[in-house]
């Protein structure tokens, strides 16, 4: 039996990326940027995969994150409204 190793880690992105944007409240509770690069779920995703986030500092109320694998990506907004985009370039 022969494991696609790419697609495995592609499939392992998109699962979680799947949960997030299904069960915002349980990923995406922060209050910090620091709170965002300390959780755990990060650790998740395959090996590889870049995250930056900004925001929340300094009594800033919104949040934006940006995590990607390869040609996948996920975009993460939080002020008033949550917002996850997941995709392809």
């Amino acid at each position: 039996m022969i494991i696609n190793f790419t697609a495995y880690q592609l499939k392992k992105f998109e699962d979680i990326a799947k949960k997030i944007k299904q069960f915002p409240e349980q990923y995406l509770n922060f209050d910090s940027v620091s709170d965002f690069y300390k959780a755990a779920w990060l650790e998740e995703f395959p090996q590889g995969t870049t995250w930056i986030a900004t925001g929340l500092d300094n009594g800033a109320e919104d949040f934006y994150a940006l995590i990607e694998y390869k040609y996948y990506f996920i975009k993460i907004q939080k002020n008033h409204l949550v917002r996850v985009e997941y995709g392809m370039r």
